[in-house]
């Protein structure tokens, strides 16, 4: 275990700090030196105490025990409003933007240009577009009402709302990229070099370990509450940073296994989303991994939920087993066998009020209950096994869904599924947004199905994942198939034929052959 603190004098210093919720020790001894000019990466698993860490760090929470310094001089007042006054300043993935009020208003929050009691709205709405231009925001109109942006420019309004502030010295950046698109993030990176350049020292935590070795100069490494690495984060490669994160050898994240292959599970033929879009014709066999790929917009996502019945079709048919199915719902593909796992969880999978165990037996309760209110006592114990099974981190099966980590809920939309015993099962970006130890138990959940035989799709923007889960790739470009990779294709092969070009290496199996984009 190497631990170094960088060189310079600490902008924030955190020293042995300790925190405790009851009997549960959340971290312990933590040190952590932040220096100005740097962007410093703070990773770990959920629960190795980042969250923790940064609450203490910006005034949401107390620690027990430690210093805690800023220039230099101890904190007395550790509150957010001290430490913002401070120059202490976040960036959360839930936002601090108030729906009612204008771009503008919210960027400027407590720092509105006035005369005479007056707010100088022609000053305040130039001030913004500066700030807007900046992040690449030119369409956005300062005086829009925040409620009305779509969820990645409200993320950057946010960045904006911390760039315009009053003498920053630190800038926690907190999972900022997890909704924006890969240019909206790339736009994102190029503001904090900005930021380093200035001076400020920027803590930053992301799931998204390229990210990391894009944007940071130094790592400190979480595990279990504790301590676990620090130092440059040019003396690390991903796999030995995953290694330190999870405390276990990680040298192969996707195992090249090879399955039993059975016949086709999905058969989609002549699938038009509009009666104006190309057709679609793919085939997922039981045993295999199918991957999908193809740029933002290519129309991935919207194949999934045409297929689960959630969008309508124009035309095609769809064949479970062989048996044509038609897509009036997602009632009726599931009960033909078919299971969807939502890009977006928390609007469209999980019911957050709900406890894990009733978000696991809902999708099951009309076929599996006698009056279609309450889950028998079979599913209950059945769902408890698959929960088992999941290793879902929870005290009680009882508590909120909501309390658990992104992994864990991930698990727990899995486990749903599965109680209604699919035969193909569809993933949409399964490992968003959750740290890289629930990445590896989802790949290995993801096989396992694989192996039991049945037809598995997954669709991710991640490349790395999806070349190494899947066994295919098809990949699509303006709701058209453009092309079929096979298993060893190149993130160049992916990218070329989802932008046009002419891929390096085509999958030349005749009976797996899928229409080429004209």
């Amino acid at each position: 275990m190497t631990i170094v603190e960088p060189d310079g004098a600490a902008v924030l210093h955190l020293v042995d700090v300790s925190k405790a919720f009851g009997t549960v020790q959340a971290l312990s001894g933590v040190s952590l030196k932040l220096v100005a000019g740097q962007v410093h990466c703070l990773a770990g698993e959920n629960g190795a105490g980042k969250s923790t860490l940064i609450k203490i760090l910006t005034g949401a929470l107390h620690r027990d025990s430690g210093e805690f310094r800023i220039d230099s001089d101890p904190v007395t007042t550790a509150t957010p409003s001290a430490l913002r006054a401070a120059g202490v300043q976040a960036v959360y993935q839930e936002l601090s933007l108030l729906p009612h009020l204008s771009v503008a208003e919210n960027v400027f929050m407590g720092r509105l240009p006035s005369r005479s009691g007056l707010i100088r709205t022609g000053e305040l709405h130039d001030r913004c577009r500066v700030a807007l231009d900046d992040l690449g925001l030119t369409e956005v109109d300062p005086s829009a009402t925040v409620e009305h942006l779509p969820a990645a420019t409200k993320q950057l309004v946010e960045v904006a709302k911390v760039a315009t502030a009053d003498q920053v010295k630190v800038i926690v950046f907190d999972e900022p990229t997890t909704a924006l698109t890969e240019a909206e993030s790339d736009r994102l990176l190029e503001q904090i070099r900005r930021f380093k350049a200035a001076g400020v020292a920027i803590l930053y935590i992301t799931h998204r370990l390229e990210e990391m070795f894009a944007i940071g100069d130094w790592v400190t490494v979480l595990r279990d509450g504790e301590l676990s690495q620090s130092g440059p984060l040019s003396d690390y490669t991903e796999d030995t940073l995953i290694t330190a994160m999870v405390g276990r050898d990680v040298t192969a994240l996707y195992p090249d296994e090879v399955r039993e292959e059975h016949s086709e599970r999905l058969t989609v033929t002549g699938l038009r989303r509009t009666p104006d879009s190309p057709p679609i014709d793919l085939v997922a066999r039981g045993g295999e991994i199918l991957g999908i790929g193809g740029l933002l917009g290519s129309g991935r996502s919207e194949l999934l939920l045409s297929i689960f019945g959630s969008d309508s079709i124009a035309a095609g048919e769809i064949r479970i087993d062989g048996r044509v199915v038609r897509p009036d719902g997602p009632r009726s593909m599931m009960n033909a066998g078919v299971a969807l796992l939502t890009e977006d969880r928390k609007v469209l999978g999980l019911l957050p009020e709900l406890s894990i165990r009733e978000n696991v037996t809902i999708a099951s309760l009309r076929t599996g209950s006698r009056k279609g209110l309450l889950p028998r006592k079979s599913q209950i114990s059945e769902a408890d096994a698959l929960l088992d099974s999941l290793r879902i981190r929870a005290g009680s099966y009882d508590q909120p869904v909501s309390s658990l980590s992104g992994g864990n809920q991930q698990k727990v939309l899995l486990a749903r599924w599965l109680l209604t015993k699919p035969k193909v099962i569809m993933f949409d970006e399964p490992t968003k947004g959750i740290d890289i130890g629930a990445k590896g138990e989802l790949y290995d959940v993801i096989n396992g199905l694989a192996r039991q035989g049945l037809a598995v799709v997954v669709v991710s923007s991640y490349l790395p994942e999806l070349l190494g889960l899947a066994d295919r790739v098809v990949v699509l470009r303006e709701d058209a198939i453009a092309g079929e990779l096979p298993r060893g294709a190149s993130e160049e092969d992916v990218l070329q034929l989802a932008s046009g070009a002419t891929p390096s290496l085509r999958n030349d199996r005749s009976d797996t052959a899928v229409g080429q984009n004209p």
